[in-house]
């Protein structure tokens, strides 16, 4: 026996795979294995299902204090597409990558016991990354929120069938709501947590164009408009509110895109007209809570509604004249025009931006 054991181990030091597993060989068969080796057992043990990987996601929000997760997913030939955007603390970009590794955690001094174990030991996306075909930061930034995407071989690792059953809730003796009834599918993982999380957090799930025509009229309500004139761009919006800065099909199509969800020119219109409706939070779906209902809105069937364009020709012609009047203020009150004007299109506006400086 401990002959054969010293071949077996001879052999595997020569091709190298025993020394990258095994921190020590203790004879009669038992070998102690190197952390990175113990960790990556241990991750496709944590991850068996999706559904664990979404629950996963929605700790991981939580953790970094969302009060709003909305969760966007699809399959095709057998491939999942999770994504999941959430108005928590968000992450820097040079750490995008580093966030996947082992042990990597915000949560230095706190961890986080719930129903589904502790939280906090800076293992969950290493797992997740260990058991799916791509896990990635698609943006974030610090204070702004993040969107992850996640996409699955659902031939590797398996999701229930049925995918479109929702639970029913029901009190149980301490009075707490909880799921019965129905698989144990993305639905049901996404209502126990909300329903756990009832008062910390909403989670909002759907199809991408369902959670991009939530995340667009949610941010268009919460919005104000004064907030959007002296933008350049909606990057330095909150991840969720970056639709609201949208003003045509085209804009929704790239902000949507640049957020990880990809829909055709025909939905962005769709979205625009209010035909795709966006989601209720799963809790009041399961819960059946009804919200007021508000009058609908009025159209105004002479605004455009791909909102206010201007080729880039009429653009710089103007600005030229504005160039060309402005000389006369400069002149009056020892003026110098820094740089070109700077012209801002939105919605239902257009604003003009002169930088100035003090003549001597």
């Amino acid at each position: 026996m401990a002959r054969q054991q010293e071949l077996i181990s001879f052999i595997a030091s020569m091709t190298g795979e025993g020394s990258l597993r095994v921190e020590e060989n203790l004879g009669e068969g038992f070998v102690r294995l190197r952390v990175a080796e113990a960790e990556r057992r241990q991750a496709k043990h944590d991850i068996q299902h999706v559904e664990d990987i979404v629950i996963e996601m929605l700790r991981n929000a939580r953790d970094a204090h969302a009060t709003k997760i909305y969760v966007a997913t699809a399959k095709e030939e057998g491939v999942r597409t999770l994504l999941v955007l959430d108005n928590g603390n968000g992450i820097p970009e040079d750490m995008f990558e580093r966030i996947f590794d082992a042990r990597v955690t915000s949560k230095l001094d706190s961890l986080k016991m719930d129903r589904w174990g502790v939280h906090g030991r800076g293992m969950a996306l290493y797992s997740i990354r260990e058991n799916t075909q791509e896990s990635s930061v698609v943006t974030s930034g610090v204070g702004l929120g993040s969107s992850f995407r996640v996409t699955v071989d659902c031939e590797r690792l398996p999701e229930r069938a049925d995918q479109s059953t929702w639970p029913q809730a029901v009190r149980d003796e301490q009075g707490s709501w909880t799921c019965v009834r129905g698989p144990h599918n993305i639905i049901r993982a996404a209502c126990e947590f909300a329903l756990e999380e009832r008062h910390g957090c909403d989670v909002y799930l759907g199809s991408p164009a369902e959670i991009a025509a939530t995340l667009y009229a949610h941010a268009s309500s919460d919005l104000d408009a004064s907030q959007l004139l002296f933008l350049d761009d909606e990057r330095s919006l909150p991840v969720v509110e970056r639709l609201g800065y949208a003003a045509d099909a085209s804009d929704i199509m790239r902000i949507s895109d640049s957020l990880g969800i990809s829909i055709s020119e025909r939905t962005a219109h769709r979205i625009l007209s209010g035909q795709i409706k966006p989601v209720r939070s799963v809790s009041s779906r399961i819960l059946r809570e009804r919200t007021k209902p508000s009058a609908p809105a009025k159209v105004d069937l002479s605004r455009d509604r791909r909102g206010l364009k201007i080729s880039h020709d009429d653009l710089d012609s103007f600005s030229r004249q504005l160039e060309r009047d402005f000389d006369e203020l400069a002149s009056k009150y020892y003026l110098t025009l820094m740089k070109e004007p700077r012209i801002k299109v939105s919605r239902d506006s257009i604003t003009v931006t002169f930088e100035v400086g003090k003549g001597d």
